[in-house]
Order: C-alpha cells, then sequence, then structure tokens
C-alpha cells in the first residue's frame, strides 16, 4: 500500500457494518417512528447518514409541512406505503419505489401504512429539520 493509501486508510472513510439482528436504534424526528443507525455517518465522518425508518402502528399524525437543512434526502420505500405532500403534488410511494428531496424543500407526511418501512439517506450527515408554512396554493 502506497503511503497515501495508508494515509487515507487512518483518517478517511472506514468500512460500516450493520446487523439487523442487533439493530442499533437512535433518537429521531418522530415520537411514531422508529429509526435504526446503519453506522454510515461514522463510516463517512458525517458526510452521508443512513437509517432505516419504520412506523409504529402506521402514522398517528402528520409530520405537518417542514423542511430539512441538509443538500439532500433520499428515502427508498421497503415496505408498505407513505404518503407525502409537496407545493405541486401529493404522492403515494410503495414498497420499491423512491424519491429524492432537496434540501429546503417544503413536504408533509400525512399517511403510512402499519408496516412502512423506508431506507432514508441524507447528505450531509447532520440534517435539521424546521416546521414551515404550506406552501401557497397555485394561482
Amino acid at each position: 500500500m502506497s503511503a497515501t493509501a495508508e494515509a487515507r486508510a487512518e483518517t478517511g472513510p472506514s468500512v460500516a457494518i450493520s446487523s439487523a439482528a442487533a439493530p442499533d436504534l437512535v433518537a429521531g424526528r418522530r415520537a411514531f417512528f422508529t429509526y435504526r443507525d446503519l453506522g454510515v455517518t461514522k463510516g463517512s465522518q458525517g458526510r452521508i447518514r443512513a437509517q432505516v425508518t419504520a412506523g409504529r402502528d402506521g402514522m398517528t399524525e402528520p409530520t405537518g409541512w417542514h423542511v430539512h437543512l441538509c443538500d439532500g434526502q433520499f428515502v427508498y420505500i421497503l415496505n408498505g406505503w407513505v404518503t407525502l405532500e409537496f407545493a405541486d403534488r401529493t404522492v403515494t410511494l410503495r414498497a420499491g419505489d423512491s424519491a429524492f428531496i432537496p434540501g429546503g424543500t417544503p413536504h408533509n407526511e400525512t399517511g403510512a401504512s402499519e408496516n412502512f418501512e423506508l431506507l432514508e439517506v441524507s447528505v450531509p450527515a447532520e440534517m435539521g429539520t424546521r416546521p414551515c408554512d404550506p406552501p401557497a396554493a397555485p394561482a
């Protein structure tokens, strides 16, 4: 291994392994969801966050309109469905569907199935959430 490769191995990103048998459940934005950290934040040194978000007996209430303070959020539905509202559309994503939501985009999750589960990836790993007003109705 070259000196450059050795230095990168010591200071750069590292392999991240997450086991379903021993999930790392963490606090999240919503009390009615569970969040499983996949270790990517540590492995990527904070560049990327990946987690599995699951509903507890479905959504008990809409999330309310909000924006995420990040570069972007990618979601891939693993199981069930979730309904999202955006300024220009309402969509229901089902298992196998995905969405990329640029940071700062107002949205509202309004419903989810009891078995709802999604993979969420955000850049950077540190992602804030801020409530916002609903978008104005189109003229």
